[in-house]
């Protein structure tokens, strides 16, 4: 059954109410706490001189009154001194600026000092409290990425990058073959001549780019490793977690996950919807909700970044934000709704952020469960009844599976590299068509193009520019429905054009060749029946009958047997009936839902969420079943779930 929790500070309020706290945080039904990812300088406040009393009785307090701990390492905010010890330690950003010390996550990868004093202090925390009863699980650093920290300039990730490149293409040679470096005179005589892809005249090399990207992707795979590696040695039997954040690619999450046990995420639905690409209609529609899509997208996604599909919301906004542009408050019922969308989507823990509202420093507009003087504020009121609600709905199984699909960082490195189109984003592509599939009533996996695919009756590949022949061979075999978006197959390894042109290896399966690519600036449209293709068109080359077709005669939609090609950026009408008629060749349910409606499946039980301002009426749907949850009519941010009789 799905545990609630949330993050503490100890070492922000005075040790008399620590207790308090504790005891006030299991009477709303909390059972799991986190702790400690930001304490480096108090528990080390000089170096080598450590200072673990506090942390002691904090950890006694928060385990004698039943919670279980869930303890971070501190590297993602190490000391002034330990900064000023080693000044290069600290990430350049691409404008060649060091990223000084005063705020969080001022450290560069790369840095191999750095690094070993990663793996002292972890090394420490792991020998006092490995085998503390009351830690269940450990979070490596916090927010790997988190204000722009991944890809860094300075001395140490051009030295590791010459070495990653050294151990990629062995000789000169070969990695000027790769990029294409003959081009613009670039050739290098040795591996030493490389530098960073930044502050070059004009773009640089995309493969250049492309391979710093894998490679900044490695560094954070190796870095998470290291302290992965320590305390499962030192405290075995505890999961590693770490907490991704909401549309983030600059990493390889399904690489770091491969050293995890629990792949978790911070969930800030409004603040996402804010910060992102969303229509001015939208972020007004749905600004004390949430999109709903947004929290979905990520729960779907982040599951299957770990073996076992094993995931958590690390941490859930539990009212107004302090990082957005705008900051409104959820409406009331959403922090609930959240929650319980995160148990229909498999999560163990939903972890609020934060306890109490801090009165100090960067984050202290952000809402808590608590308000500043100790008062609960309305997302405890509203966790408290989420904790109701799970123990009236108890265990739930397992669903089985549906509809995967398929997502690569390394496909959105490059097309940040090379977008040929100011608006060609891959994770709003990916996006939109998630939105459509879950307009459909559908329950989506979201995975890595290397999953396992076995008994998924439907495959969605939103786009995979570079396409390997053993993930066509491995669709082929499977034979069940698939859709390839825009610009799959476009490009090789190396971000060259593929030699008999794109969509490369699918041609085995559909014969079609894109002669021209297009990008459509804003109010540049090709008509369709019932839609307008903005931002990407593609002209194709084949044999093949249109399914669809735009008013100049060019097709937008191929297919041959099971497997499907768009060849445009994917308008909303034209892209749900063809997952329609995927749905109808697969044999699987689908509902039309209304706008503001999202349904999923976990088990035997169906859950409705509703992301509007009016109340829903599902009492025609769900006649004759069961319900558990809730009524037949939502409520504005209400939930529903039953079981079929």
């Amino acid at each position: 059954m799905m545990k609630l929790g949330c993050c503490y500070y100890p070492e922000h309020w005075p040790e008399d109410i620590w207790t308090e706290d504790a005891k006030r945080m299991v009477e709303m039904g909390l059972s799991q706490v986190r702790i400690g990812e930001f304490a480096w300088s108090r528990l080390e406040p000089t170096a080598g001189h450590y200072q673990w009393e506090w942390l002691d009785r904090a950890i006694k307090t928060l385990g004698d009154a039943g919670l279980e701990i869930i303890l971070g390492t501190p590297t993602a905010t190490p000391p002034k001194w330990l900064v000023d010890s080693m000044p290069d330690m600290v990430a350049v950003d691409a404008q060649g600026n060091p990223r000084k010390f005063g705020s969080r996550r001022h450290y560069c990868f790369s840095h191999q000092p750095y690094r070993e004093q990663c793996a002292r202090i972890v090394e420490a925390m792991a020998e006092r409290y490995g085998d503390n009863p009351a830690i269940v699980a450990w979070q490596t650093d916090n927010e790997y990425g988190c204000h722009d920290t991944i890809v860094s300039y300075s001395e140490a990730a051009k030295l590791a990058f010459r070495r990653w490149l050294t151990d990629k293409y062995d000789n000169v040679d070969a990695l000027n073959t790769a990029w294409g470096n003959v081009f613009w005179s670039m050739e290098y005589r040795s591996f030493d001549e490389v530098e960073p892809p930044n502050l070059t005249v004009t773009e640089p090399n995309p493969a250049h780019v492309l391979d710093y990207r894998r490679f900044a992707s490695d560094e954070v795979v190796t870095f998470n490793k290291l302290q992965v590696d320590i305390l499962r040695a030192r405290s075995p039997g505890r999961d590693m977690i770490h907490n991704y954040m909401g549309f983030f690619t600059e990493f390889d999450h399904h690489d770091v996950g491969r050293d995890l046990d629990v792949a978790s995420w911070d969930s800030y639905p409004l603040g996402f919807l804010e910060q992102f690409w969303f229509s001015d209609e939208e972020k007004l529609r749905y600004t004390r909700q949430g999109h709903p899509d947004i929290a979905a997208f990520h729960h779907d996604l982040y599951r299957g970044c770990c073996a076992g599909g094993r995931w958590s919301v690390m941490e859930q906004q539990p009212g107004p934000v302090n990082w957005a542009r705008y900051n409104p408050a959820p409406l009331d019922g959403m922090v609930r709704l959240w929650t319980l969308e995160a148990m229909a989507h498999g999560a163990e823990l939903v972890s609020y952020f934060r306890w109490r509202q801090a009165p100090f420093a960067q984050e202290q507009m952000h809402a808590g469960l608590l308000r500043p003087d100790s008062e609960v504020a309305p997302g405890g009121h509203e966790a408290a009844l989420a904790a109701a609600d799970i123990q009236q709905l108890g265990q739930i199984g397992e669903t089985a599976k549906s509809v995967a699909l398929l997502f690569s960082y390394e496909a959105a490195w490059l097309f940040e590299a090379q977008p040929q189109g100011q608006s060609f984003r891959y994770l709003e592509l990916v996006f939109e068509m998630y939105s459509a599939l879950r307009q459909l009533g559908l329950n989506v996996d979201i995975v890595s193009p290397d999953a396992t695919l076995d008994d998924y009756k439907m495959l969605v590949v939103p786009s995979l520019p570079i396409l390997s022949a053993s993930l066509v061979d491995r669709i082929e075999q499977l034979g069940v429905p698939t859709l390839f978006g825009p610009r799959t197959g476009s490009k090789t390894m190396d971000f060259a054009i593929e030699a008999g042109l794109p969509p490369g290896p699918l041609q085995r399966l559909l014969p079609l060749k894109v002669s021209r690519v297009e990008s459509l600036r804003p109010g540049l449209t090709e008509k369709g029946a019932d839609y307008d293709v903005t931002r990407w068109i593609e002209t194709v080359e084949t044999d093949l009958p249109s399914d669809e077709v735009v008013a100049d005669g060019r097709g937008v939609v191929f297919s041959n047997g099971t497997v499907r090609y768009l060849a445009s950026w994917p308008p909303a009408p034209l892209i749900k009936r063809v997952f329609a008629d995927m749905t109808k060749e697969a044999g699987i349910d689908i509902l039309h839902l209304p706008r503001d409606l999202r349904v999923r499946q976990l088990g035997d039980v169906h859950f409705a969420f509703n992301y509007g301002t009016e109340e829903l009426d599902l009492t025609d749907h769900i006649k004759g079943d069961t319900l558990v949850l809730g009524d037949a009519v939502i409520k504005s941010a209400g939930v529903a779930a039953w079981k079929a009789d």
